[in-house]
Formats: structure tokens, sequence, C-alpha cells
């Protein structure tokens, strides 16, 4: 169950200029009053499941043990895809069937899943368009209340996993790709420290794309104007960027480029 004082976090891909995002708070503070929450980000490029699951994965264990994660990047809504709940050890996430909780379910342990099946967690609706309102937030609402798993729905033991990339590693020699670009254009790859070290690459030659980077630098401030450079970012993973420059523009570099390192 979770704490006393609940927190729910909202990561969606609505954005700020409809009444999307306020209509979720409302479903959550008329069902649970006492209920805290916390946005993540409405910023996640549309129907971009993949970037909402690196945003979710590379946050949610800041949070305070007990809360619950929603997500909302839904390009299937009103489908026959189905609303889930998962419990982890310490979070509970509340999110449609489509592979958003892939990088969670890859980590994570002692795992129960739910589908979201008992109307009284849900509102009645005229359409199947807005399941954020009217499906996930509600479910949230209930479970930060104290609702019983259970009494949810039936335990979903397939749940749908997308293609989620991991780095392919040979002798000195590791070889990943960009997952996420952030606001500053900075190119964030799947390829953690960790990996490095056991890669033993020592002072490495690193290609992003068709991009030679120039070295790798403890922070952004080290690098030099029009190169490219490579650090570890706060987060533990590989991370390619132009000083005060957005590297995503500038070098035409996306998600899905390749990252090589040579040791």
């Amino acid at each position: 169950m979770p704490p006393a004082l609940p927190l729910i976090t909202l990561l969606t891909d609505f954005g700020a200029k409809d009444y999307f995002v306020a209509s979720m708070k409302g479903v959550i503070l008329t069902i649970y009053p006492a209920a805290r929450i916390e946005d993540v980000s409405h910023h996640i490029t549309p129907h971009r499941i993949d970037e909402a699951a690196y945003c979710l994965q590379a946050c949610y264990r800041t949070f305070p043990e007990g809360t619950v994660h929603v997500v909302v990047v839904d390009p299937g809504v009103g489908s026959h895809r189905r609303p889930i709940l998962v419990k982890t050890g310490r979070y509970y996430f509340v999110a449609p069937d489509n592979g958003v909780l892939t990088p969670i379910l890859n980590v994570e342990e002692d795992v129960e899943i739910r589908e979201i099946e008992n109307p009284q967690y849900r509102l009645p609706s005229p359409g199947a368009t807005f399941h954020g309102r009217d499906v996930f937030a509600p479910a949230a609402a209930w479970l930060a209340k104290g609702a019983a798993l259970p009494s949810f729905g039936r335990l979903v033991s397939d749940p749908v996993r997308m293609n989620w990339p991991e780095p392919r590693m040979t002798a000195r020699t590791i070889i990943g790709e960009i997952v996420y670009i952030d606001r500053f254009g900075n190119l964030i790859s799947n390829i953690s420290f960790a990996q490095i070290e056991a890669g033993k690459i020592g002072r490495p030659e690193i290609r992003g794309g068709e991009h030679l980077i120039g070295n790798m630098v403890a922070n952004y401030s080290e690098g030099q104007a029009d190169v490219l450079h490579a650090l570890i970012n706060s987060n533990g993973m590989l991370e390619l960027f132009l000083k005060e420059r957005p590297a995503s523009e500038c070098l035409k570099i996306g998600v899905g480029t390749v990252v090589e390192m040579h040791g």
C-alpha cells in the first residue's frame, strides 16, 4: 500500500496548451483530496513511447518509496491495448500496456502486474479517447487511497515490451546508440559508465554516427567551442554534446544514431 501521504507523478505527451493535464489532476483530487501530485513532464514528443520510457527510467528512483507513477503516452488509446498497474518492490506504475514500462520491467524484480478492469476504478465516459482522465487518473487515485491490487483486475503475465536497445560489447569495443535528446540538444546514449569500466576502455576513440568525438571531459564547461565532446552524465550514461549549442540540430544527429567506443 502507498504511504499515508501518497505522491502521484504524471508523465504525458499532453503539453501545456490544453485542459488534459488539469482534468487528470481534478479527477485525482476529487477521488483522493489528500493526494500530492508532481509533474515529471508533459512535453514528451507526441506518441513517442520510447522517449517517455527513457524519462521515466531516468527519474523514478528519485521519488519516495510508495510513489505512484502515472504514464500516459498512448497512441493506442481506445483500442484493445490493456491499461495496467504494476507494483515493484518500492513503487507503483499506472500506464497503457504498450511497452512504455519496458525499462522498468527489465530491471525490477518481484513485479506484480494487474489489468485495470474494475469499473469502480474508472470514470464513465461517452467516448474512448481520453483514458488519461477516465482510466489512469482514477486508478492512480484509488491505488493511492489504499485500494487492494487484486481488486483492480486479473494478473498479467505477458506485458507488452518494446525493443529497448542494449549496447553490444566485444573485446575493448562497445557499440550503442543515442536513445534520448534533452532540451539542450545533448545526445544521451545507452552506454553506461559501468559498461565502459567493464570493457576496460581507458582512453577511448568515440564516434557518434559520422562524427569523431574530440575527447572525454568531466563537465560541460571543459568542452571546446564547436567540438563534439563526450562525458558521463548525472545518470551515469555516456553523453555527447557541443558546448552551449544543440548538438542534435547542429550535427543532424538523432535518436538511433550509432555510438561506438574503441579502447
